[in-house]
């Protein structure tokens, strides 16, 4: 037969019975080029004909537990906890962005294989307008997009899609907040949702080589850290030294509705991040900020059973929250030394001053203790740094 574009069964027919013919033919005869061809062709005809559909995540991934004799236990690494493995294999929870990765690191599964699931449409429970995207298209989050306002408009599934990265779990990206939420106000998951996957995007840019050791946050660390709030760029010095120790910090301000004032959270991997919003302008919110997160990095996100930890957050929040006030205001000054300027009669700028020196630590410090303690915001507030925080952040935007 004389090759030809096959197009129809029976073309396919006759061109496998002529193979078969063929199929001794010498390389470089014309009856070995005819056999080349028409197997090219055949190919080509097959591969729309019947497509073989990849596998799907989780068939992938029960294949590589078989091949490599793994128990549901082994999977606790790359999906985070025994009952997150659970769900995973039996359909009821989707494959985050981290568990892919984790999954493509650890058990050389292909990340085609495992994003196969990926949707080009949200789900019916995300509408977009649930989401602050004119804040996220002017602050410049969808940076690979050039278009103009209009066009994101018309884009926006598609933007929210990738900017998301397919991960529209609101309660996917475990984090520990610095929140005040006024009351009858009512916080906002979808923008919640957009900064924390925000933070996480700037945090896996920076691209830290230095691997992140709990045992190394330790007392003189914090006593260095406390430190650097006496330089006029503490702030900058400050974030320089933790991710001098693997912990990418990242500033970026609060969406409406999240009342933030910053979070510790989880990269892939378990990486430790924390993002932080300078709601408030000022020196001494900044370091108790800084302080209470770095709490969170050290006594929840790193734990032992941060799992258990992060798969009831609900009821564990409130006790965490509480700890790392305690290690933010214990951490900046010592409880004794706390207890001396508490006795102290008749504070004065001049006295707290004197203070912060003989401690190592920004007088802001002091001054913005005493007042949260008292209750009196009109105290002191030539000396909490207002308006010299974000000046240090270019990147800061609202």
């Amino acid at each position: 037969m004389k090759p030809k574009v096959i197009k129809t069964p029976a073309d396919h027919k006759a061109a496998l019975a002529r193979i078969e013919q063929l199929f001794n033919a010498k390389p470089g005869t014309p009856e070995g080029d005819e056999f080349e061809l028409l197997s090219v062709l055949v190919e080509q005809y097959e591969k729309a004909a019947f497509p073989i559909e990849p596998p799907t995540p989780l068939a992938a991934i029960k294949f590589r537990m078989e091949q490599q004799g793994l128990k549901n236990k082994d999977l606790i690494p790359y999906l985070g906890s025994a009952s997150k493995v659970s769900e995973v294999l039996s359909g009821q929870r989707s494959l985050s962005l981290s568990m892919i990765r984790n999954l493509v690191a650890g058990l050389g599964i292909p990340a085609d294989v495992l994003i196969a699931a990926k949707c080009d449409r949200l789900p019916p429970e995300v509408p977009v307008d649930k989401f602050p995207l004119k804040v996220m298209y002017e602050r410049g989050w969808f940076n690979w997009f050039s278009g103009s306002w209009e066009e994101a408009k018309a884009q926006a599934e598609d933007l929210l899609i990738r900017f998301f990265n397919n991960n529209m779990d609101l309660q996917e990206i475990p984090a520990l907040h610095r929140q005040n939420v006024r009351s009858g106000s009512k916080e906002d998951l979808f923008a919640l949702h957009a900064w924390k996957t925000r933070v996480i995007r700037l945090a896996t840019a920076k691209q830290l080589k230095v691997a992140f050791d709990a045992n190394a946050i330790n007392e003189q660390f914090v006593s260095n850290l406390r430190a650097l709030s006496l330089h006029a760029d503490g702030p900058k010095l400050a974030m320089s030294l933790l991710e001098q120790y693997g912990i990418p910090v990242v500033v970026e301000a609060h969406l409406k509705g999240t009342h933030l004032d910053g979070a510790a959270m989880r990269m892939a991997g378990g990486v430790p991040v924390i993002g932080l919003t300078l709601r408030h302008d000022r020196l001494d919110n900044f370091w108790f900020c800084l302080f209470h997160e770095l709490a969170h990095v050290t006594k929840h996100l790193c734990a032992d059973d941060v799992d258990a930890f992060f798969d009831n957050l609900d009821a564990n929040a409130n006790g965490a929250e509480a700890e790392a006030d305690r290690f933010a205001l214990d951490g900046l000054i010592a409880p004794r030394d706390w207890a001396k300027i508490k006795k102290t009669s008749n504070l004065t700028a001049k006295r707290i001053t004197a203070e912060a020196r003989r401690l190592v630590v920004h007088p802001a410090v002091i001054a913005g203790r005493i007042r949260r303690e008292r209750h009196d915001y009109s105290k002191f507030s030539q000396l909490v740094g207002h308006g010299t925080v974000r000046k240090l952040f270019p990147e800061w935007s609202n």
